[in-house]
């Protein structure tokens, strides 16, 4: 079954320039997982055990600081948002930035977790990771939410050669820049976009070399297999980056799949209206219910 749905949407922006002081919830804890892929990566936990468990997956160049908006309106939920391989805290090898490779450490995350079967949300091309983690582990996999993910990013991206130029130190004002790739519809927490920079700069040139290069080497996941799991689709119709035949073409490709549009977001749904992306999530997996 494929659903396509054009709705309204709920953004907005903080007022503060500072992050806000969410209250420090009993059942919120960040651990380090030492994974059987050879890395340790720290996964911020939120919720109690007896919920239904999500894993985010943040996008290239970000942390899962990307979810502290969202992480809030998943009261319903378990989640668990790592820092993936080479961002973050994560440990930053020189090698294994392959999209199989980082899909494997999404599964050993899971596997550490000792969660044998979660809800997957993957943010830009951290939803290209979910879908290959799909393909190659669908018994890990219960459903996808993918938000402003692409069908495929098998072909060098024009700013690839400014990525190619990167040495150590990143230069702040290159990570400045680099934002206007991605144009924002709505506006944002000014201590959001910061944290997103301050990510940027901890990130060494060959985590961000390699993780580009890795996902756009890479065979396409829908081509190289199927997507069992239900599926929800959502996507900004201002996305200048991931274009709308693309992403009918990959809820076309998912048998149990459902496409949202959004009329006025960008590329950045996530950045964008957090709000809207947790309360369609949230309807979404509550409909598929109890996992088995």
């Amino acid at each position: 079954m494929h659903l396509f749905l054009i709705c309204g949407i709920r953004c907005t922006a903080d007022p503060p320039v500072a992050a806000p002081a969410y209250p420090e919830p009993m059942d919120a804890e960040v651990r380090y997982l030492n994974l059987r892929t050879g890395i340790t990566v720290p996964c911020f936990i939120h919720g109690d055990a007896g919920k239904e468990p999500v894993l985010l997956l943040h996008a290239w160049g970000e942390s899962s600081g990307i979810f502290d908006r969202l992480i809030p309106e998943l009261a319903g939920f378990t989640v668990y948002a790592p820092d993936l391989r080479g961002q973050g805290l994560a440990d930053k090898p020189e090698d294994g930035y392959s999209l199989a490779q980082q899909a494997e450490d999404a599964a050993a995350i899971l596997e550490a977790l000792n969660v044998p079967r979660a809800y997957v949300l993957g943010s830009s091309s951290g939803g290209y990771v979910a879908q290959q983690l799909a393909v190659v582990h669908p018994e890990k996999v219960a459903a996808l939410v993918l938000v402003g993910a692409p069908l495929t990013l098998h072909r060098r991206p024009p700013f690839a050669d400014e990525v190619d130029t990167l040495t150590d130190p990143i230069d702040e004002a290159w990570i400045r820049d680099s934002l206007a790739w991605y144009p924002l519809e709505h506006d944002v927490p000014h201590w959001y976009i910061e944290d997103r920079v301050r990510d940027g700069v901890a990130m060494p040139a060959h985590a961000w070399k390699r993780i580009l290069y890795g996902l756009f080497e890479a065979t396409p996941p829908t081509e190289s297999g199927t997507i069992q799991a239900p599926t929800l689709v959502l996507w900004g119709a201002k996305d200048r980056l991931l274009p709308w035949r693309d992403q009918e073409a990959m809820a076309e490709s998912i048998q149990d799949s459902v496409l949202k549009i959004y009329p006025d977001v960008g590329h950045l749904v996530l950045w964008e209206c957090p709000e809207q992306v947790a309360e369609d999530t949230t309807a979404f997996l509550t409909a598929l219910g109890p996992l088995t």
